[in-house]
């Protein structure tokens, strides 16, 4: 559990500096979000690198599986965001504060962004380096309950570090795509797979196909 502490204190003080009301407008958001997202990769190589490297392995078909849970994800937050505008009256203002970024930087420039550097990151640290370790610390007696508490305490922690945000909208679509790849990770174990989901999900909501 030490392993973790200093590595999760820092990913929060790096997403408060992202997300936090007071400090809008201060930095460049891409810039903020492209540093944090390299010093998540350094941290989890200098902790776990001959690990990560060994959860990274080519395969065709979790390549696809990559590539369709990118899809699938897509779609549910398509029907969430189709259902969350009807039901929140706040829903629309707080999904367009998150695309509002996008003026930020030109398209190109963050959908490579997304796909080389900032979708990876994230799936390495949390899922790869965080995640991995919280399995490891889990000693419940049935594979249920071994499920349960590492799905359930990396989705957990994943959602917190976006409070500062303010952005309920935002809290909820990370603890969906939290869950979403946590599972995915658990159950494929390929760290591949979970990045090029994560990669094409962020480029395809955020610049190819926006839902709002």
């Amino acid at each position: 559990m030490k392993k973790l502490i200093y590595p999760l204190f820092i990913a929060f003080l790096l997403w408060f500096w992202m997300f936090c009301p007071l400090a809008a407008g201060m930095f460049d958001f891409w810039f903020t979000m492209s540093l944090s997202a390299a010093v998540l990769i350094f941290i989890s190589f200098f902790e776990d690198g001959k690990e990560l490297l060994h959860a990274i392995r080519f395969s065709w078909k979790d390549i696809g599986i990559g590539i369709a849970s990118a899809a699938v994800l897509w779609g549910v937050f398509w029907l969430g965001n189709f259902i969350s505008t009807r039901i929140f009256p706040f829903a629309a203002g707080q999904i367009g504060n998150v695309y509002a970024l996008k003026n930020d930087a030109p398209p190109a420039i963050i959908a490579g962004l997304l796909l080389i550097l900032i979708g990876p990151a994230e799936e390495i640290f949390w899922h790869g380096f965080i995640q991995t370790n919280i399995a490891k610390i889990c000693q419940k007696p049935s594979k249920m309950q071994h499920f349960i508490f590492t799905v359930g305490i990396t989705t957990l922690i994943y959602s917190l570090i976006h409070l500062p945000s303010l952005n309920f909208m935002l809290i909820m679509a990370a603890m969906v795509c939290g869950l979403f790849w946590s599972i995915l990770y658990y159950f494929n174990n390929n760290l591949l797979t979970v990045i090029i989901s994560h990669a094409l999900w962020d480029c395809a909501v955020f610049i190819l196909f926006p839902i709002s």
